[in-house]
């Protein structure tokens, strides 16, 4: 016998999209009866499971569009191997606000000490609260803005470049920019001044910035711009990744 009142209920809570509703209603309303909650306390229980998995999907699709190389959270850093690092103040970017008031980031220190281990793991807290997030190198960056102006699609990349909450540039200062490079750069930085937050690491001192983008005068008006509203992440110290690896080989050794 066909169950047309189940047919229709499945049918109509895909339209709606509400596939926690269909996949879970069966079994919560036995659970319900069980326990002898009436239909809204059901419906709540229902409801609450939607609004979970929701934000779940939400927050996936977050981390997906970011980009992110790889997900790693601030939970899994050691800020121990890298005791210049100010613990509290990173814990508190976590928090998302310094996005909300559309301030810069900036993390500066030799290679290796877990600059993108932390721009990852501030990346991933602004998704999971919500926030647009977009995660590139100097280098790509670079390259697809000349690719973008080569193509004639550079307004559409502007746009959408200037209108995510937070932009993590990563590797500033690996790789000299050319002059074109370094300009398309500095156009992206300054349309999001004061529009969204901007996070960069780079290996390089503010006073060796001139090495990647040519000339002063185009480095102090990037800096201008970034270290208006600036927090300031200082990672030197010896090598973090040097030191995971050595920690893994004495554990593997034991």
């Amino acid at each position: 016998m066909i169950d047309t009142p189940k047919i229709l209920l499945a049918d109509h809570l895909k339209t709606l999209k509400l596939p926690t509703f269909l996949r879970e209603h069966e079994k919560l309303g036995r659970q319900c009866a069980i326990e002898g909650l009436d239909h809204v306390q059901f419906l709540a229980r229902l409801v609450e499971l939607e609004l979970i998995d929701r934000e779940r999907r939400m927050v996936e699709r977050r981390i997906k569009a970011a980009k992110f190389p790889a997900t790693k959270s601030l939970d899994s850093f050691d800020f121990k191997a890298i005791p210049k690092l100010n613990k509290m103040q990173v814990l508190d970017l976590a928090r998302g606000e310094w996005i909300d008031r559309r301030e810069n980031v900036i993390a500066l220190g030799p290679s290796g000490t877990g600059k993108t281990h932390v721009a990852l793991g501030l990346g991933l807290a602004a998704c999971q609260k919500g926030l647009s997030v977009s995660f590139i190198t100097a280098a790509a960056l670079v390259n697809e803005l000349m690719e973008a102006r080569d193509e004639r699609r550079m307004l559409r990349l502007q746009k959408q470049l200037a209108t995510v909450k937070l932009l993590i540039i990563d590797e500033l200062g690996f790789v000299p920019l050319s002059k074109t490079g370094a300009e398309l750069l500095f156009e992206v930085i300054s349309q999001r001044y004061e529009r969204g937050s901007t996070m960069i690491t780079s290996n390089l001192p503010f006073d060796e910035w001139t090495e990647t983008f040519g000339t002063e005068r185009l480095t102090g008006a990037l800096l201008d711009r970034l270290t208006h509203h600036v927090n300031i992440l200082e990672m030197n110290g010896d090598s973090y990744r040097l030191g995971q690896s050595r920690a893994r080989k004495a554990v593997a050794a034991t």
